[in-house]
């Protein structure tokens, strides 16, 4: 499907969508550069998008895909695709797995989740068929339990798990406790979701000759956003050339940072998507530049994500980096918060999954340490009574909470009462 112009999309768009006729109002007509546009405001977006009184898309459902995007709790939020969209989309997709290392022949196992207008493995799978190298596919899905999971790779001498990282951990911990040589993968994918660095050593241990890498950056509702950039570092991606355009944004200002090295919120323009116009995006994701003149970038992290303790902000990225750095034997594969409240007081308990040993109690010490070091307004606070202190909870990485629909870790559980 040809690419449009930014002018192009714009005058559809405004033409068509109420909304964005609405969010436009104050737009020249002619439009230059892509700063002149509002970056979308997510709320109303999808308030816009609700059933059946539409007013952000161009036209009716006539010949489209329907998509869910969101967790299991609020107003769902759809995305339809039409026909001509989505097969641009997984086309350039299995393009991008070739670039992430899929080879002629290759024994591909899918295990991304399905159902419930969940479009993890249907786009995996129209990605493998349209994927420019021949491939022999296998749709096992989510669902499957890990012990199956493991016998088809020894059966059938898999050689390609494409998965969500907590998926593609689960059957790396399987595959680790049968003892089982796993020597045919080659190349284990990922998609969904950040491959966190706890994560790297339980795959490493049961996929010692594989290759781990990203499958490509995209959502159910921003649509395609970046392809994968061949390289040690999993988190750097470029936009989907003629498809495509990223921008990185000031948290507060929304002003463009075209300075390498310095985080913000991550934009996307879909150029050939028109059904749902997705123009200046939140995709939900920190990035930095790593490259500006190739257009490549480094994901840093989901926007905002974290977790608040009182008045203590305890970033997920901080936090888990400095779990990991103090935590050499990599005893832990599995972070996630969960705020709680008592006695007046907001608490924090870390809860941290391990595989196949418990650790030993000094190691926890020596993490909430390396916390207290990184965070040392915390103890602070702690010390005079304003908030709990900090607790680690060492749990089967199984028992880590995930989203039920989707199978991604749940990175901040908030059970404090409602105010």
């Amino acid at each position: 499907m040809p690419q449009k112009s930014l002018q192009e999309l714009v005058d559809f768009a405004r033409k068509h969508s109420p909304f964005y006729a609405q969010a436009y109002k104050d737009v020249s007509a002619t439009v230059s550069h892509i700063t002149q546009l509002p970056i979308v405001d997510q709320a109303a977006f999808w308030v816009a998008n609700r059933w059946p009184e539409n007013t952000l898309l161009t036209g009716p459902l006539t010949d489209a895909g329907v998509y869910k995007t969101g967790g299991t709790t609020g107003a769902p939020k759809f995305s339809p695709w039409t026909r001509s969209e989505h097969a641009d989309a997984v086309t350039a997709f299995g393009a991008g797995m070739v670039r992430a290392g899929l080879k002629p022949g290759h024994r591909v196992a899918n295990l991304m989740a399905s159902g419930e207008l969940y479009s993890g493995m249907l786009f995996m799978e129209h990605g493998l068929h349209a994927s420019p190298v021949e491939n022999v596919r296998f749709p096992v899905g989510s669902a499957t339990p890990d012990e199956a999971i493991a016998e088809l790779i020894d059966n059938f001498q898999i050689q390609v798990l494409v998965g969500e990282p907590m998926k593609l951990s689960a059957v790396a911990e399987c595959v680790v406790k049968r003892e089982q040589d796993a020597g045919s993968v080659e190349l284990v994918l990922f998609a969904g979701d950040l491959m966190f660095d706890d994560l790297r050593p339980i795959l490493a241990r049961a996929f010692p000759k594989a290759t781990v890498a990203s499958i490509g950056l995209a959502s159910v509702d921003a649509g395609l956003v970046a392809a994968p950039v061949p390289g040690p570092d999993v988190r750097v991606h470029e936009e989907f050339a003629n498809r495509t355009l990223v921008e990185i944004v000031d948290d507060e200002t929304g002003e463009p940072i075209t300075t390498a090295g310095v985080p913000g919120r991550l934009l996307v323009t879909n150029l050939f998507r028109t059904l749902m116009p997705i123009i200046r995006y939140p995709v939900g994701d920190r990035a930095e530049w790593a490259d500006v003149e190739r257009r490549h970038f480094r994901l840093v992290g989901r926007s905002l994500e974290g977790a608040r303790v009182g008045t203590i902000a305890m970033p997920t990225e901080d936090v888990r980096a400095a779990l990991i750095a103090a935590d050499p034997e990599h005893y832990m594969t599995g972070m996630q918060m969960v705020q709680r409240r008592w006695d007046g007081k907001d608490g924090l308990l870390l809860r941290l999954g391990y595989t196949t040993e418990q650790p030993p109690p000094e190691l926890t010490q020596r993490l909430l340490d390396a916390v207290h070091a990184a965070r040392p307004d915390y103890p602070q606070y702690a010390a005079d009574g304003i908030i709990h202190e900090l607790v680690i909870e060492w749990v089967p990485r199984g028992e880590l909470v995930t989203n039920p629909r989707t199978g991604k870790l749940r990175q901040v559980l908030d059970e404090r009462p409602p105010a």
